[in-house]
């Protein structure tokens, strides 16, 4: 991490966490962050998801570049990919504020943000206006006031999708009420048969993922797998944040939201590998959750996992983690004399 990135964070956590996420949006948007400038690649870390050509497995979570305005800075990064949303069909504000709050001394942050985001058309055409580079996806979201969430994430895709590179249905943001009710097996199989519909709509075809909770037992996990096999998703991400508060304490602990960070680690690599378990890499699974270190991202890998995603500790860390996280896990590669593919999966059965 340079002087210049540690100033910065430290500048930027002496503020209300919401506004610190603003001004680093608009720090991004005017050139004002030191970046990588390239993404790290070798061939060693470049792989393969769904199709998109990756030049390293370390991705940027949905939720931080919400509405798509600074993608071209991103891709600058060190990222091997990178998720913009959630979009919305209509735009909406979202949940009242305050409603992001710093657990600075477990590394974790607590969002209710709900969905706040300028709408699907603004996104899409700022998806659509990018410059080439890593791929992008998009992640799809419902309105909050919705009668038919399931087609408010075919008109999402329908309205944005063709400009992604893939898609990420989220049925799993805890901030938005009875949001997660869709991953029930008979509703999620009802939903994705409508989004994989809308796809086939699209001018050309991209992958289509679906986001799940942390919070499943695994009974639940095993219907989810059942039915990503039988409606063949390209991927699954494990996982979104969760409503467990067991392994943080303190005032701000107890805030509604989902909790993301360290303490996320254990519970969404438990469910990585749960499912990697019931579907013995018919699917690729994209690890997110707690990750902070080259150790954390080499257990995601372990657990089942093809690529990985970060968001939280960014915030701790700063960007540079992209470029940190990618060159590690190269020189690890080397060092044990594996593949990616020979990773992935090889400990699931020390997590269940």
């Amino acid at each position: 991490m340079s002087v210049i990135e540690k100033l910065g964070l430290a500048a930027l956590h002496r503020l209300d966490p919401e506004r610190a996420h603003d001004l680093s949006i608009r720090a991004l948007e005017r050139g004002l962050v030191p970046l990588h400038g390239r993404p790290v690649t070798s061939d060693r870390l470049r792989g393969n998801l769904g199709g998109m050509v990756l030049p390293n497995p370390i991705g940027l979570a949905a939720g931080y570049d919400k509405n798509g305005r600074v993608i071209a800075p991103l891709m600058r990064a060190g990222f091997g990919f990178l998720e913009i949303g959630a979009a919305t069909p209509r735009p909406q504000s979202g949940n009242p504020k305050p409603r992001l709050f710093r657990l600075t001394e477990q590394e974790a942050i607590i969002n209710r943000f709900g969905f706040n985001n300028e709408g699907a058309e603004v996104i899409g055409q700022r998806l659509a206006a990018r410059p080439d580079g890593v791929p992008v996806g998009l992640n799809l979201g419902a309105n909050k006031d919705s009668s038919d969430r399931a087609e408010d994430f075919a008109q999402v895709l329908r309205t944005a999708g063709a400009s992604a590179d893939f898609v990420t249905v989220n049925v799993s943001s805890p901030n938005t009420e009875k949001l997660r009710d869709l991953q029930g097996a008979e509703a999620l199989a009802a939903l994705l048969d409508r989004v994989l519909r809308a796809r086939d709509t699209l001018s050309r075809h991209i992958p289509v993922l679906v986001k799940i909770a942390p919070d499943l037992h695994d009974a639940e996990i095993a219907q989810i797998a059942a039915v990503a096999r039988e409606a063949r998703l390209d991927g699954i991400i494990a996982t979104n944040t969760t409503l467990s508060r067991q392994a943080v304490q303190g005032p701000l602990a107890a805030q509604a939201g989902g909790l993301s960070g360290r303490p996320l680690f254990r519970p969404s690599t438990r469910v990585l590998a749960r499912l990697y378990s019931e579907l013995k890499g018919s699917i690729p699974l994209i690890g997110v959750g707690g990750i902070s270190s080259p150790e954390d991202v080499w257990e995601k890998l372990r657990a089942g996992a093809s690529v990985i995603q970060v968001y939280s500790a960014m915030i701790y860390q700063g960007l540079s983690i992209a470029p940190r996280l990618a060159e590690a896990l190269d020189e690890r590669l080397a060092r044990e004399r594996m593949t990616l593919p020979e990773v992935t999966g090889s400990g699931a059965g020390d997590w269940i």
